[in-house]
């Protein structure tokens, strides 16, 4: 029977098994610590949510049928505490259509049994790599946003101007200052920001998405 887990590192790319079944639980494990994949496994969808934080990494593979929550009462709370995390659903044949209605929920994927040992640890391993990747555009997001906010009304004008590609004449005839005030800001602009330039400037706006909603960084 596995052992009760230790509450796992949330810096640390890991799949969360959530399976009430202990030999699939152990088999999975050895699968994907074979495939150099950490694992932390969970008898119990209430037992991992007792562990759940919202800065882990990695994936959730969970049965979409357990004594107790199931899996697809956990999806539904991991999205009431705002999860980034992806989930993976196990499924017998019968479970299809609700796993098929759990896509449309925000589940990333569904396996149904018996499946390809294979196939299995190549989705995780490439939900694990997805997940690293939205994490770090988050985390750049979150660093511009940052940066964002140290920069007075004034120089937010000025910097959207030079985004825009406007010369500083321009930008000071637009706003109606001196072009020995648009030097200055731009001077704090590109301190501020992390950039050498306008042009690194304009990049830097260009790989932040705005995120639905959200509108401009």
């Amino acid at each position: 029977m596995t052992a009760m887990p230790s509450k796992p590192a949330v810096n640390t790319p890991c799949t969360y098994i959530v399976d009430d079944d202990d030999g699939l639980r152990d088999a999975l494990t050895f699968l994907l610590h074979s495939r150099g994949v950490a694992v932390a496994p969970f008898a119990s969808a209430e037992a991992f949510l007792a562990c759940f934080n919202p800065a882990m990494r990695g994936c959730i593979l969970t049965d979409i049928r357990m004594g107790g929550m199931t899996g697809m009462e956990l999806v539904d709370r991991l999205i009431a505490l705002k999860s980034c995390l992806p989930v993976i659903v196990l499924t017998g044949h019968g479970d299809v259509g609700m796993a098929v209605r759990a896509l449309k929920n925000g589940v990333l994927d569904f396996i149904e049994k018996p499946f390809n040992t294979n196939t299995l640890a190549d989705k995780i391993i490439a939900a694990i790599t997805d997940d690293q990747a939205a994490a770090h555009k988050r985390a750049e997001r979150a660093e511009l946003v940052q940066r964002l906010a140290s920069l007075s009304e004034r120089e937010r004008e000025v910097m959207h101007l030079l985004v825009a590609g406007k010369l500083n004449k321009v930008i000071a005839d637009d706003l109606n200052i001196a072009m020995r005030t648009v030097e200055v800001h731009r001077s704090r602009i590109f301190m501020r920001m992390g950039v050498r330039n306008a042009v690194e400037l304009a990049n830097l706006f260009g790989r932040m998405e705005p995120q639905a909603g959200n509108g401009d960084p």
